[in-house]
């Protein structure tokens, strides 16, 4: 992922079995697939070039299996690890909260969800039936990427939609293309986790 045109759009598919999305930024061009492996006890994530799944770019995998404080190594396609994405535990509970750490075990980044009183309304309306189809268009909650200086470099927010299947992503501050990598592919694996939370 070199040379990434900001907004980036993601859209996840509601006609397959798997947990799956497309990517693309502001030119149309597609910058990922993303396939989740279903029925594993670890998260194991493909990303590939496009929808064709014929190029795996990166691969993110769980430390353990399901544990609200797992950790996720983010590695390109010769295996080299990139960082890694980490939920912050209970904390995450009320509000998530993870660490983009770096390949070098440095934390990066933070990404923390900006009003957790959205998922509680979300969760809680999503039980009516009937209504609960609709909550995608009334509850949008949004995510900010800090760096160490607690300012906002990315928003990831998810966008009025049936089904709640449209996300985008905006760039705010400063990056270099290695980090825009690293966020990116972070947000990717974060928001799986946290769309199937509710």
């Amino acid at each position: 992922m070199k040379d990434i045109q900001f907004p980036i759009q993601l859209v996840f598919n509601i006609t397959t079995l798997s947990n799956d999305f497309t990517a693309q930024d502001a030119n149309g061009r597609t910058l990922a697939y993303v396939k989740q492996k279903l029925f594993k006890l670890k998260e194991d994530i493909s990303v590939y070039s496009d929808e064709s799944k014929s190029e795996v770019n990166y691969k993110i995998k769980a430390d353990r299996w399901i544990d609200f404080s797992a950790a996720y190594s983010i590695t390109d396609s010769t295996g080299n690890e990139l960082g890694k994405i980490a939920r912050k535990g209970w904390a995450s509970l009320w509000k998530a909260e993870y660490d983009l750490i770096d390949k070098h075990q440095q934390p990066q980044f933070k990404i923390r969800e900006e009003n957790g009183w959205i998922k509680v309304f979300d969760s809680l309306l999503g039980e009516i039936p009937i209504l609960g189809m609709f909550t995608g268009y009334l509850f949008n909650p949004s995510y900010k990427v800090t760096n160490n200086n607690e300012d906002i470099v990315l928003r990831l927010k998810k966008e009025p939609s049936f089904f709640g299947r449209k996300f985008t992503i905006d760039k705010l501050g400063t990056t270099d293309n290695d980090d825009d990598e690293l966020v990116i592919l972070g947000l990717m694996m974060m928001i799986l986790l946290e769309r199937r939370r509710g």
